[in-house]
């Protein structure tokens, strides 16, 4: 039965408990070896008890009890021996089984990574980062058209300039009609007219101022 048992999983299981079953044997002995070593430390002093009592007056006695003494003390060094070799085994077997289970812990950690990572790979990374550098560019340049172009008529920077310079102008004129003269700030303003045509216009005015004499002159007579 316990041969089938094994075949169906309790020989894994039996064979995963055996290093703590040693453990747990070798610490039974070793409890064992210490009770044993106290006693012989107790007989031990017994011994030597008594022969310090029948030195001077048994010597027969006295040295009996030397001889048991001696043979307690090399059984106390045999159990001291046998302590210490237990000790060094139980520790081993400890370091074993934590090697072994480090060991297992790694590798499920291996196994847990490889199922998170699955098919990752580096060139997949790559890929992606791309596609994500792909896609901001994309966006800047959608925020870059929708903030550029304005929605409403476009409008011809040129002839915004014509029409302020016509405004420019009118303005120039009135400042001229009410003054007579112009600004010092506003003579490059003035558009460029040949000789010709200020003499023209001079004369102009002169037979104006003429003729508004000969008109007053009639007014008065």
């Amino acid at each position: 039965m316990s041969g089938v048992w094994g075949w169906f999983g309790g020989g894994a299981a039996k064979k995963k408990d055996t290093p703590k079953n040693a453990i747990l044997g070798l610490r039974t002995q070793l409890e064992m070896l210490q009770k044993r070593e106290k006693h012989l430390m107790n007989q031990m002093e017994e011994q030597d008890a008594i022969a310090r009592k029948n030195v001077n007056t048994n010597k027969t006695a006295a040295k009996a009890a030397l001889r048991r003494k001696k043979t307690h003390e090399h059984s106390l060094d045999q159990t001291i021996a046998q302590i210490g070799t237990l000790e060094q085994q139980i520790n081993a077997i400890e370091s074993a089984n934590i090697n072994r289970e480090t060991l297992a812990a790694m590798q499920r950690a291996g196994e847990a990574m490889q199922g998170i990572h699955g098919k990752l790979t580096v060139d997949k990374v790559d890929q992606t980062m791309d596609q994500l550098r792909e896609q901001n560019a994309l966006s800047e340049e959608i925020v870059q058209a929708i903030t550029s172009n304005q929605i409403g008529d476009h409008v011809d920077e040129d002839e915004l300039e014509e029409e302020l310079d016509a405004l420019q102008q009118e303005a120039l004129d009135k400042q001229m009609l009410s003054s007579g003269s112009v600004p010092v700030s506003d003579v490059h303003k003035l558009p460029t007219v040949a000789n010709s045509d200020i003499k023209s216009h001079a004369q102009a005015e002169d037979d104006e101022e003429e003729e508004l004499r000969k008109l007053q002159a009639e007014m008065a007579m």
